[in-house]
């Protein structure tokens, strides 16, 4: 392969351990940045680390993806970059690498609607081949990759919220298309690589149709937790009792949760007796720290203490690194693998196909709401009423210490 040699004005440099590309317009040297001529600089590869490029990778890169796609007269690149050039180059390494796990997964699904969805699994190093899940190019589609940025216009967008829509996606899966499109532009923006109004800004949405919001009633709670097992049956008594989300409970881990009647600590943080500290989530396969908002601390219900203590007697992974709840080998639990094999068999068994992990948490707002204080009470006594031949010696005392109150 030939190399290609970037005209004088560009000029190929290390930063952060990426390759970039900086242009500067006119005659400008290229040897002072920020001198008024410069444009921001296009990432264009790892340098170091795993899939680093070499001086001369990168370089045919800068001209195959940016450069060979200037106009003669054209005042800046950024605006003569393809849509899928500048996705891979600045709006994935600038705006979306920096996003939360669940952030950079929603561009990852959402983008794969705008551009040729192999194009996505490259730009974020998935491996394409080898997913069972991944989608795949759909004939006649709309994709905008190939289009140069300043070439897009409103009615682009707009064809690929029609296409999204007669194909049936849910109407809240076409606003995410149009506004992760939207991002992009207003990045392009941002970079002086796109001038003019953002063209997704433009586009008519169909209407928003909102599903049903259930939440179970107290008779059908105990359907539910009796025809459950372990795991499910442990996060659903759990998220329904306290009122955590899914990824909070399977990120709970034994050195959070202080089972005893006296003050414990863990790594200087206190935690109240009978209490759990609500700090970590795991979430598509990563423990990752609460949002601000979400750390807290939370009394353990009566209720649900010994069904804690019971776990904590098990005779494996109760480490204080361990998991509350695991699975055979001691990793944490697939909250999405348990939805689809059991929730989904609990729902049609009970004919209740909305069932879901957000229907348990709706559950607790629920019942608070129409029992108040004594919401730990009604759920002792409708839950446990005909399940004392399932408790211990010492989890009767407690369910039945609720039922006296």
């Amino acid at each position: 392969m030939e190399r290609a040699t970037l005209p004088q004005n560009g000029e190929l440099f290390q930063e952060g351990g990426f390759w970039k590309l900086r242009w500067r317009n006119g005659a400008a040297s290229a040897d002072v940045p920020g001198n008024g001529h410069g444009l921001p600089p296009y990432s264009i590869g790892p340098a170091i680390g795993p899939g680093q490029l070499t001086e001369a990778q990168a370089q045919q890169i800068a001209w195959e993806s940016i450069l060979s796609n200037l106009d003669q007269g054209a005042h800046t690149f950024g605006a003569a970059m393809t849509f899928t050039s500048f996705v891979e180059t600045k709006f994935v390494p600038e705006h979306v690498a920096v996003k939360s796990t669940s952030g950079r997964t929603h561009y990852k699904a959402i983008l794969k609607h705008v551009l040729l969805p192999e194009e996505v699994d490259r730009f974020f190093g998935g491996d394409a081949l080898n997913s069972k899940a991944r989608l795949k190019a759909i004939p006649d589609w709309p994709y905008i990759g190939a289009m140069r940025l300043s070439d897009v216009r409103p009615d682009h967008v707009q064809r690929l919220i029609e296409a999204a829509t007669h194909r049936g996606y849910s109407p809240q899966t076409v606003t995410h298309i149009r506004n992760v499109v939207g991002a992009v532009f207003s990045h392009a923006k941002k970079e002086r690589s796109f001038s003019g109004e953002n063209p997704a800004s433009q586009v008519m949405l169909p209407g928003m149709t909102r599903k049903e919001s259930h939440a179970l009633t107290l008779a059908q709670a105990k359907e539910v937790i009796q025809a459950m097992h372990y795991p499910e049956k442990e996060m659903t008594l759990i998220a329904i009792l306290t009122n955590l989300n899914v990824a909070e409970i399977c990120g709970l881990q034994w050195k959070h949760v202080n089972l005893t009647e006296a003050l414990a600590e863990t790594d200087g943080d206190p935690i109240p007796p009978r209490s759990i500290a609500i700090r970590t989530q795991w979430y598509r396969g990563e423990l990752a720290t609460v949002k601000r908002g979400r750390s807290k601390i939370l009394p353990i219900p009566q209720l649900l203490l010994p069904v804690l203590l019971r776990l904590r007697r098990r005779t494996r992974f109760t480490g204080p690194d361990d998991f509350v709840l695991v699975s055979q080998a001691g990793t944490p639990i697939n909250q999405i693998n348990i939805a689809a094999r059991r929730l989904k068999s609990v729902g049609r068994e009970l004919k209740m196909p909305w069932l879901s992990w957000h229907v348990f948490r709706r559950t607790h707002a629920t019942l608070v709401y129409e029992f108040g204080m004594q919401f730990q009470h009604q759920m002792a006594m409708t839950v446990y009423a005909d399940s004392r031949q399932e408790l211990s010696g010492y989890d009767r005392l407690h369910v039945d210490a609720l039922k006296r109150r």
